[in-house]
């Protein structure tokens, strides 16, 4: 099952800027049933890095990501665009 890592920098590095982030992860862990985690660069503030593991249907999950990442308004909190890379586990 694939794995997905998205990273950005963020405008503030602050406690509202969270709170719309983790809003939006919880929205889509009720949506698609994978609960994310919220990292953040050690050392390096504004470079956050969200983290959704073993997703089951990825293109639901990728459907599911944008509609909620639109419904929450994140890209007004993020300095130029979400990263995303999807890795598969080796067999």
């Amino acid at each position: 099952m694939p794995s997905y890592f998205i990273w950005y920098r963020v405008n503030r590095d602050d406690r509202e800027t969270e709170t719309v982030i983790r809003g939006m992860m919880s929205r889509l862990a009720c949506r698609s049933g994978v609960t994310g985690k919220l990292l953040k660069k050690r050392h390096q503030a504004g470079l956050w890095m969200e983290v959704y593991a073993e997703v089951g249907d990825a293109e639901q999950f990728e459907q599911l990501l944008r509609q909620t990442v639109d419904e929450f308004d994140v890209e007004m909190f993020i300095e130029g665009q979400r990263c995303t890379e999807c890795f598969i586990p080796e067999p």
